[in-house]
């Protein structure tokens, strides 16, 4: 099969899919934050008389907005939601393919409950805590600066976990392990330290949401096959399917935001092996921010 992208609510393509023909599900659903998710991007031009800031050797620059990219993040019924896409997504997964859902700590405890429900609580394998570091802080509380990613197995005697293929990470005290395990570095636990996606980094697609392609990497290389499906209703930047592409695998996306596959479109641009369902990527014209 080709890979796929669809332009459309993810529920009435769940329902066409042939059961049993997905190895892994990541998804990145909306955190229900009642707030409107955006992000402005932006160019700096170098103007001398009304430049807003200043740059490299004194130089003044000003600030350019390349437009806005945003969606609404607020359920009334967030689990009503999510019932119906996960129970298809449980029939979708192979019988030892895996789910990943990533969710914050607003709506992971409601989450986890739901999922146990559509599984079984043996099938719950991991909660997994992606910690980082970066953003605002506020003087209220403890800062909040995790995600939590809740994997599951459809078959929790029998799923894909391919160990040898998950990238190693630096001991934090090589000294004490001695040189050769210092050189080999350590399997990942179930916290991982990864920086979010930095503003001048090239990664950066100007998504509001979009996540680390080395989060994705891991997961995919973790938990399918090579040559295998991977599926992410909730596509977003469309991250998952660069995980896969540079991971020999195949992927179908679905997202019902425009400005989600305009992101999509050049992120993929000059990539051939793609079919897309319901969009024209030859007509993106948003700037991208790099």
């Amino acid at each position: 099969m080709a890979n796929q992208i669809y332009f459309a609510d993810n529920l009435s393509i769940l329902k066409t899919l042939p059961s049993e023909s997905i190895d892994l599900i990541y998804i990145d659903p909306p955190f229900n934050t009642g707030r409107v998710q955006a992000r402005t991007q932006i160019q700096t031009v170098r103007d001398e008389e009304n430049g807003d800031r200043v740059g490299f050797q004194g130089h003044s620059y000003r600030t350019v907005s390349l437009g806005e990219r945003a969606y609404h993040d607020q359920f009334d019924d967030y689990l009503g939601f999510l019932e119906p896409r996960l129970i298809e997504a449980r029939r979708l997964l192979k019988a030892n393919g895996s789910l990943y859902f990533h969710i914050d700590y607003r709506e992971v405890h409601y989450c986890k409950v739901l999922l146990d429900g559509i599984f079984g609580r043996d099938s719950f394998l991991n909660e997994i805590i992606w910690a980082y570091d970066y953003g605002g802080r506020t003087k209220k509380k403890w800062p909040a600066k995790h995600d939590n990613i809740l994997w599951y197995a459809k078959n929790p005697h029998d799923y894909i976990y391919n160990l040898e293929a998950i990238e190693r990470i630096p001991y934090m005290a090589p000294g004490l392990v001695g040189p050769e395990k210092a050189a080999r570095g350590k399997l990942p636990t179930d916290t991982w330290w990864h920086t979010i996606v930095p503003t001048n980094s090239h990664e950066k697609t100007g998504y509001p949401t979009q996540k680390p392609l080395g989060i994705l990497r891991r997961i995919v290389q973790a938990s399918s096959p090579q040559g295998g499906v991977v599926l992410d209703f909730f596509a977003g930047s469309g991250t998952t399917g660069a995980a896969c592409l540079e991971s020999g695998r195949q992927f179908i996306l679905i997202d019902d935001n425009p400005q989600a596959l305009q992101v999509m479109a050049k992120r993929f641009v000059g990539c051939d092996a793609i079919e897309w369902i319901g969009y024209d990527p030859t007509q993106t014209t948003t700037p991208d921010a790099g």
